[in-house]
């Protein structure tokens, strides 16, 4: 006994015993780990009946999930020496881990703050809940035409890809603003600060566009979202501009004995101004 508890104080030269009888010990298992081991009375090891493990917040924290398997192995283990052995290799393993899991989140911050400045100053459309993990929006530019951007999380300031989706006459002159003013993109300023000047808009909030004759909803159907779809097919004339859910202006388009196809593209009538619409068929289930 004696050179069991030597031993022990030389390996965990802070982790002491709290009382006379040597059943409960607390200390510091590690530099970062602070731990209550209490031993209910036994003559031998295993460690008694029911041994239990108070722990400190940060243990708790490390061995999230994994405190059963701790109790477990101190049943089982000969000696309390060879337990605290186990458990120090146990938790320096965990210790990095987590460690790592830390630096990988403090690594997204700037992205984090990037996507947040984006849905709290513009009109998101898609998704309508982001995830922490979400790193595309798409983002209402005016009325019935909006941009779809994807956000390297490595690299959050930099320029991502841009897709616009609206009528070619409105979306057109917004492709050219890119192209001709990509060089003012500056990677010390924010996204949204640099897509404001690139594309020389303001982007509009929600609570503005509400209030205006602004719609987003399908032409055919009259509903926003159908079976989570958004509408993001436009109606190319000026005049008209009504946006339209994939799925519905393809069976739309299908009934219409003026319709015709060439390839993957389905030319006919808008529902609307009866104006010629096109659309191009993708892998979509239609």
């Amino acid at each position: 006994m004696a050179e069991t508890e030597a031993t022990l104080l030389r390996q965990f030269p802070l982790f002491l015993p709290q009382n006379r009888a040597k059943t409960v010990y607390e200390g510091f298992i590690s530099a970062q780990v602070l731990a209550r081991l209490m031993l209910f009375p036994s003559e031998s090891f295993p460690l008694a009946a029911q041994p239990g493990l108070l722990c400190s917040w940060q243990l708790r924290t490390v061995l999230n999930g994994y405190h059963h398997v701790v109790q477990q192995r101190m049943q089982q283990s000969p000696d309390l020496v060879s337990f605290m052995m186990e458990l120090k290799m146990i938790l320096s393993s965990l210790i990095s881990i987590y460690t790592q899991f830390l630096a990988a989140v403090d690594s997204l911050k700037t992205f984090w703050d990037v996507m947040d400045e984006i849905d709290e100053k513009t009109w998101v459309l898609e998704p309508e809940k982001p995830t922490r993990s979400a790193t595309a929006r798409r983002i209402v530019l005016g009325n019935n035409v909006s941009i779809n951007i994807e956000v390297d999380p490595r690299h959050p300031t930099m320029l991502p890809e841009c897709c616009f989706l609206g009528a070619d006459h409105v979306v057109k002159p917004l492709g050219i603003r890119l192209s001709r003013n990509i060089h003012l993109w500056d990677p010390e300023n924010s996204l949204l600060q640099n897509l404001k000047d690139v594309l020389e808009i303001d982007f509009p909030a929600r609570a503005i566009l509400e209030k205006s004759d602004f719609s987003m909803d399908c032409g055919i159907c009259y509903a926003y979202q159908l079976d989570g779809a958004i509408p993001d097919q436009v109606c190319d004339n000026s005049q008209c501009g009504q946006s339209f859910h994939y799925i519905c202006l393809y069976e739309w388009l299908r009934g219409l004995l003026t319709s015709r196809q060439s390839f993957n593209i389905i030319f006919g009538e808008c529902p609307y101004c009866s104006k010629p619409i096109t659309l191009k068929m993708s892998g979509r289930k239609a």
